[in-house]
């Protein structure tokens, strides 16, 4: 049943959820621990028939209302006439802000804090004009291998999309998992579609004015907790917004992931190819694989994550 909590009741959610200590006190991997090499096995023992499904955007070069920092890309080296190197090949330049809600990217659990505090306990000041010197970005240098599960809400719930400002709750996480005949659990890859991302090449990046997003709801992190997942992605940011909450609080789902379980997000992927793709194969598992750039103390990486059948 849904329902709506106080921004007190939030703060006693998060504190139950925590996974705080769970691998130790100097623990920065948080739920990537529950990948372990059996499970890698097994997540490559899913592929069939080799076919590869990428869930990355296309790196965005050009500025919009939900882009206002966009890609830089420079070429200093091409192909043309009278360059002096031009005949030798080309070259080019780029550089990238991670966040927002243009770039596919996986959020290192540096990126959100709550209370003064980073997953772990680790304090935020851990962060400086240096970067992350705990909990980031490169605790994934070894990849994200795992079996992944695909929750196509709008395909439940027989819409195209969901709209924006729309919440999920748990009970549509389990219509998803009763229809596709698949439940996700301890070290899975959970990517959650809710249609954004056919919406916004339909209806343009207005459609998400005011920072409207579709979403998991609060009451979906002890459902997230109790399972044990490993990384939550989604074709959006994970949380619905906008929220009542008050500061820190207003993206409990950031807040009750990166912060008290230690669960890495993905946010931006496109999640379309691999809905289409799931839904003629009739299969929602699959192998899933994410290789973060190894930039130490990065807040994020831009990504390119695969789901192979």
């Amino acid at each position: 049943m849904a329902r709506t909590y106080t921004t007190s009741e939030i703060a006693k959610l998060l504190e139950k959820v925590s996974n705080w200590g769970r691998w130790g006190a100097d623990d920065q991997r948080g739920a990537l621990n529950f990948i372990s090499n059996d499970k890698r096995a097994a997540a490559a023992r899913l592929v069939r028939t080799g076919e590869a499904v990428s869930l990355a955007l296309p790196l965005a070069t050009r500025p919009a209302r939900d882009n206002p920092n966009p890609v830089t890309h420079l070429m200093i080296r091409s192909g043309n006439v009278g360059h002096p190197l031009g005949s030798w090949g080309c070259a080019d330049y780029f550089a990238i802000e991670p966040h927002g809600l243009a770039t596919t990217h996986l959020d290192a659990l540096c990126h959100h804090f709550y209370q003064g505090k980073m997953y772990n306990g680790f304090d935020y000041t851990e962060v400086d004009f240096q970067g992350a010197h705990k909990c980031a970005i490169d605790v994934a240098r070894d990849g994200i291998i795992s079996r992944g599960v695909l929750f196509d809400i709008p395909r439940v719930k027989k819409v195209d999309w969901i709209e924006p400002g729309e919440a999920i709750f748990p009970e549509d996480l389990e219509a998803a998992e009763h229809e596709n005949g698949v439940e996700v659990g301890e070290g899975d890859v959970m990517l959650v579609r809710t249609g954004r991302v056919r919406l916004r090449r339909i209806r343009g990046a207005g459609a998400f004015d005011g920072m409207k997003m579709p979403g998991l709801h609060a009451s979906c992190l002890e459902w997230l907790h109790q399972r044990k997942i490993a990384v939550l992605g989604t074709d959006a940011v994970s949380d619905v917004l906008p929220t009542a909450y008050d500061p820190p609080l207003r993206m409990p789902i950031h807040t009750g992931t990166l912060v008290m379980m230690g669960v890495h997000l993905i946010d931006n992927a496109d999640l379309e190819q691999l809905a289409e793709k799931c839904a003629s194969l009739q299969r929602y598992e699959f192998m899933f694989s994410l290789l973060p750039l190894v930039l130490e103390r990065g807040t994020a990486s831009p990504a390119n994550p695969v789901a192979l059948f």
